[in-house]
Order: structure tokens, then C-alpha cells, then sequence
């Protein structure tokens, strides 16, 4: 395994961020990404099914799956034991990075704040996931954080809409963005899988621009 978030990602800029309340939805969720040109989803870990979501999204194939809100190293051994290939947390803790470090997985971890970026990078951690994006300052916060860290890679996540996509990408730092309007809860509760099959295409697309 790697633990280089980019080699496993292979290349894809856009990270469905997914809260997914019932594994039956896994299966169907997993049809309509894939169908809609995307190579990878986070699943959080804010549901109880969601370490079988987890498990299920794995088995189907056709993405690679990480696993978000991972907390603490409880949770990061169970998410790599159902499947997952890479862990996402909201925050900087260092049992998170100690254990996916011993489970040779990429953790990305959470920063707000220039200290928590430099806490990353000394702890030897290169690429953080800056959160919450949209309520810190958006773009203005990344270019903020990224000009005296050229070092570092970001994920920004949070709030962030379909409109903000290419000026988040269009930025050298950003490795990918995260984005939880692609598959809401609302839409896994209608079923509504054309739609999220629909939504993603128009990102993929627009990860293009």
C-alpha cells in the first residue's frame, strides 16, 4: 500500500464527501458516481452504518474509498479493516497520524489555522485538508495559508459549491476539493440517484475547466 494521497486518488481532483445513513444505499450510490465520471468518494464516519457503507462502496469496485470524520485510532483501524484506502479527519490528531501511518494508509487531517498547518508538516504531513473551507474565507484563506507553505498540499472541504470548484482548483496547492452537494442525505432518502449521477458530471466537468 501507499500512503501517498495523489497515488491513490490517480489523478481525480473531485472528492464526493458522503454521510450515508443505510448500507443498502452503498450499492446504488456507488452506480450513480462511478456513472457519472467519478474515481473516488469519502465516506464519514458520522452514521452508524458507516462502517458497512464503507465495506459495501469498497467490495463494488469502481472507486476508491476513504473513509472522513475519523477521529481517533479506534476508528481509523476499523475504517481500513472495512476497506478504506485513505482517512480523512475534520481536525490535527496525532493518534489519527500514528495509526494510518501504522496501517501504511494517507491520512489527511484537518487544518484552520496556520499553527495547525505547521503542525502537519513537522509531524511529517504534507497534505492537510483545509476545513472548514468556505466559512474560513474560501480561496482568499488557501492563497493566505499557501503563499509562506509552498510545501503543503490542501483538500479544502467544507461548503463549498459546484461555482467554486475551478477558482479552488485553479490554484497550484490544491490537490483536490471536497464536496458534500454531490450526494446529499436528502437525495439518498429520495433515492434520487439520477440526480447525484447528474450533480457529478457536471463537477467532473467542471474539474476540467
Amino acid at each position: 500500500m501507499t500512503t501517498d494521497l495523489a497515488a491513490v486518488l490517480a489523478g481525480s481532483r473531485l472528492l464526493p464527501v458522503l454521510t450515508v445513513a443505510l448500507a443498502a444505499s452503498a450499492g446504488p450510490l456507488a452506480d450513480a458516481l462511478a456513472a457519472g465520471g467519478a474515481h473516488c468518494a469519502e465516506v464519514t464516519f458520522r452514521t452508524p452504518d458507516a462502517e458497512r457503507v464503507v465495506k459495501a462502496m469498497a467490495a463494488h469496485g469502481a472507486l476508491t474509498v476513504g473513509a472522513g470524520t475519523v477521529l481517533n485510532a479506534e476508528q481509523a483501524e476499523r475504517a481500513v479493516a472495512a476497506g478504506a484506502r485513505f482517512l480523512v479527519s475534520p481536525g490535527f490528531d496525532e493518534e489519527v497520524i500514528a495509526k494510518a501511518r501504522e496501517l501504511a494508509v494517507p491520512v489527511v487531517p484537518g487544518v484552520a489555522t496556520a499553527s495547525e498547518l505547521m503542525r502537519a508538516l513537522k509531524a511529517g504531513v504534507d497534505t492537510v485538508k483545509l476545513f472548514p473551507a468556505e466559512p474560513l474565507g474560501g480561496t482568499a484563506m488557501l492563497r493566505a495559508l499557501a503563499a509562506p507553505f509552498p510545501q503543503a498540499r490542501f483538500v479544502p472541504t467544507g461548503g463549498i459549491g459546484p461555482d467554486q470548484l475551478p477558482a479552488y482548483l485553479g490554484h497550484p496547492s490544491v490537490l483536490a476539493v471536497g464536496g458534500s452537494w454531490i450526494a446529499t442525505p436528502g437525495h439518498l432518502e429520495r433515492g434520487a440517484y439520477g440526480e447525484i449521477r447528474r450533480l457529478t458530471a457536471e463537477a467532473v466537468e467542471r474539474t476540467a475547466l
